[in-house]
């Protein structure tokens, strides 16, 4: 059975990060873990999830650290599992633009239907499969898609082009970046900017 879709599960409690991930996996998701800041961010850079639940409050780096890190450096998208729920961390959820935050105590059958809601927007920011292979889908609107805009736009394109899951697709656009020495976000732009080029002169 294929996987649902990559997730990283941080938490720095054993217990609820053993029941997050096993009831994650059992509905059909592949799950990576981790109980500290440190090494959830280098399995991000490991294997590129394509969400992230996150512990906000944990020795060493936090979870709005690990957050930050995650936006600006691998474009995951990610929510927070937290037992806090005051106004100055709600303000800085926001502020971070995560896809969901979830109050402590939960189980999994209250997370379960949050991740597969985010699951849902992330597949409809990509371009439709069905679509002529010089279509270009206008840009998301600012602040539109968790993974960043153009990032996004650019992994759509090579999945439509090269049939490749979301994840290949983030790879390989990670591996073309590095190889020309760019960030992802300058790489992918050039991506979607010959596309709609191709698109115009066609």
């Amino acid at each position: 059975m294929s996987s649902k879709g990559k997730i990283l599960v941080v938490d720095d409690d054993r217990l609820v990060l053993a029941t997050v991930s096993h009831g994650l996996a059992q509905a059909g998701y592949e799950v990576i873990d981790a109980d500290n800041g440190d090494d959830a961010i280098l399995l991000a850079r490991e294997h590129r999830p394509d969400l992230a639940l996150l512990d906000i409050r944990m020795e060493g780096k936090s979870g709005f650290d690990v957050a930050a890190y995650l936006r600006e450096y691998c474009q995951v998208p990610f929510m927070f599992l937290s037992a806090f729920s005051d106004d100055q961390t709600a303000r800085q959820v926001e502020a971070l633009g995560a896809v969901a935050y979830l109050v402590k105590p939960l189980d999994i059958g209250q997370i379960l239907p949050t991740v597969d809601a985010a699951f849902a927007r992330l597949r409809r920011a990509e371009p439709p499969r069905a679509a002529s292979a010089a279509a270009v889908p206008e840009r998301p609107r600012e602040g539109g898609d968790p993974l960043g805009d153009v990032v996004a736009l650019a992994a759509g394109v090579l999945m439509h082009r090269y049939s490749l899951s979301r994840t290949q697709a983030l790879e390989r656009l990670q591996r073309q970046a590095q190889a020309e020495n760019r960030s992802l976000p300058a790489y992918a732009e050039r991506v979607v900017d010959a596309v709609e080029l191709l698109a115009g002169s066609g």
